[in-house]
């Protein structure tokens, strides 16, 4: 049941996405996930605390960010899924926790930005999806971190939760949203958040690894499909750079995509002000293109596709067993 939940999820969102109309009424549930993590970060992430009890404070919060959201989940489920159609009913609730969508959107919009607009369009259109410094990037630069997001926010936005869909319901997907968007918000390694983030940003890492390693075969497999991508190349990329990656779930699905597309990805970059000294993924080149932008894009949708249909696939296995 749980893997026909994550199949219906993504077909309505692949259908329908989450409407604007909807998110001017009722707002979003990340953004109330956020509102949660901030209230806990005002109240509980105190200046004043050692780095001790703003970790354990930092534990607290994540029981108390993940538990609340996915025992409100339980219900829903609990309420709904008696109902004719419930699980269809369910699954719209779930399909709110994924991206397809809006992800191939924002980036589709950084290759148009560059097309129609120059340097400075991309770079205003590349800092809706990325954190790093838009200043710092030339043309080259924000293609790849156009692709870099695409990469790493197919496995966390979409893979996982699809994923965690799957394996516990919609229990499991908004447990693991509540995570991520927490790792999101106060895993970052600042002074405020350090040590108060650090239990959400390690609980994160622990969750992704499954929908990683997935994303990055997803990649592979897709490059089979794809004329002009390379999958022979992305699966020795993955094999030899994956586990380079300063994150240790980013680097497979970046790999993937940088071996298939034959691009050089990741690297030495800035957030903030700091120079983050990342690995390299890949070999190929450095000079990305709008136009890998949109063959990354074509990667994505049939790796996307790919997934869908197995879990499809597994579902109607499942119900005629």
């Amino acid at each position: 049941m749980f893997v026909l939940l994550a199949f219906l999820s993504l077909l309505v969102e692949l259908g329908l996405g989450y409407p604007d109309r909807l998110v001017r009424a009722i707002g979003h549930p990340v953004v109330w996930i956020g509102h949660l993590i901030s209230f806990l970060d005002r109240h509980l992430n105190r200046a004043t605390h050692s780095d001790i009890q703003r970790r354990i404070s930092g534990v607290v919060a994540l029981v108390v960010l993940v538990g609340v959201p996915a025992t409100i989940a339980l219900i829903l489920s609990l309420l709904l899924s008696p109902l004719p159609f419930g699980i269809i009913l369910v699954g719209i609730v779930g399909s709110s926790l994924l991206a397809q969508r809006s992800l191939a959107s924002h980036v589709k919009a950084v290759a148009d930005a560059l097309d129609q607009g120059g340097l400075a369009a991309g770079r205003r259109a590349v800092s809706m999806i990325v954190g790093r410094d838009p200043d710092q990037l030339d043309e080259a630069a924000v293609c790849r971190a156009a692709i870099e997001s695409l990469s790493e926010n197919f496995s966390d936005g979409i893979v996982a939760p699809a994923f965690w869909l799957g394996v516990g319901g919609l229990v499991g997907g908004v447990a693991y949203k509540a995570a991520n968007t927490a790792d999101s918000m106060i895993g970052h390694r600042t002074p405020r958040h350090e040590a108060f983030g650090w239990a959400a940003a390690r609980f994160d890492d622990l969750v992704n690894l499954p929908a990683s390693r997935l994303t990055g075969l997803l990649l592979v497999t897709a490059a089979v499909l794809v004329p002009g991508a390379d999958p022979a190349n992305a699966w020795r990329t993955v094999r030899r750079d994956a586990g380079k990656h300063r994150s240790p779930n980013a680097g497979w699905p970046e790999a993937a995509m940088a071996g298939a597309l034959g691009l050089a990805l990741a690297g030495p970059r800035v957030y903030g002000g700091v120079l983050v000294d990342d690995r390299t993924m890949g070999n190929g080149r450095r000079e990305a293109t709008a136009e890998d932008i949109r063959r990354a894009l074509k990667l994505f949708w049939t790796a996307d596709l790919i997934m869908v249909a197995g879990f499809g696939l597994i579902a109607a296995v499942v119900a005629l067993a």
